[in-house]
């Protein structure tokens, strides 16, 4: 399916439960993923629920946005597909930038999200160590410098070159594959803090955590824990940033237990 929403393309999938007293749960993906990510979990909670997954703008079959976009912007996408569906109160699944628009969502609109399982999920931002800094405002003047070189015509060309070299030296690989205008909505997203909205998430939340994730450390979901209202946390013990799904079986379990509590209804 299909919606246009924030000028942007949106595509989605709605397995309609016949139930109409049955939860909605809505799968939200990473970061340089698809909504087809969640497909073993949609398969396994379908009898139980309506579900409805989406590819974030920029991704799976979605547009990419006109201009860059910051979390906001995705959240109220997401919002206004929940609104033009008449759909109000929902159970959120989101791993890791996922994890950012369901912290918006919940943190916006306390009483959409009832039940949240957020797993691998950003949203608290890394501290630099001074090597990282240094190498930041290297990049931030060398590049700066090329931006003004390729208005220079005798230059642009060749700029445009150094540039490219610059970005591929100094950006990390889901920064380098990705055009100007994915790549300025990707440094918003990365640079925005949301530990200011822990605190006002009202929604009861599970946070599932690889003790090996070097993406979205564990730190990052022990801090949630502490600072969600309420929260617990499990952790899969030497698992990615990626547990979820290298034990898909123990996440679908978990995810039923605390949705339904182990039942069908």
């Amino acid at each position: 399916m299909e919606a246009t929403l924030l000028d942007c393309q949106l595509h989605y999938t709605l397995e309609q439960n016949e139930n109409p007293d049955v939860p909605v749960v809505v799968l939200l993906h990473g970061w340089g993923c698809d909504g087809n990510i969640f497909s073993f979990l949609k398969r396994d909670i379908s009898a139980q629920c309506t579900v409805l997954t989406l590819d974030f703008p920029g991704h799976g079959k979605s547009a990419e946005p006109s201009e860059p976009w910051g979390v906001q912007e995705y959240a109220a996408q997401v919002k206004a597909l929940l609104d033009s569906l008449n759909y109000n109160r929902i159970y959120v699944v989101a791993h890791s930038f996922g994890g950012r628009v369901a912290i918006e969502l919940a943190s916006t609109y306390p009483d959409l999200i009832e039940k949240l399982i957020i797993t691998g999920g950003a949203g608290i931002r890394k501290q630099p160590s001074e090597e990282q800094k240094k190498r930041q405002r290297k990049f931030k003047r060398m590049n700066g410098f090329l931006d003004k070189c390729k208005k220079i015509p005798v230059l642009g060309k060749l700029a445009e070159i150094m540039q490219t070299r610059l970005r591929n030296k100094y950006g990390s690989a889901d920064y380098i594959k990705l055009n100007e205008t994915m790549r300025k909505t990707f440094v918003k997203v990365i640079n925005y803090d949301q530990s200011h909205l822990l605190d006002k998430i009202k929604a009861s939340t599970l946070l599932i955590w690889g003790s090996a994730d070097t993406e979205t450390p564990l730190w990052m979901g022990q801090q949630m824990e502490k600072t969600i209202p309420d929260a617990a946390l499990i952790t899969f013990e030497g698992r990615s940033h990626f547990a979820f799904a290298e034990e898909w079986q123990r996440f679908v379990i978990i995810t039923k237990q605390f949705f339904f509590g182990g039942v069908n209804p």
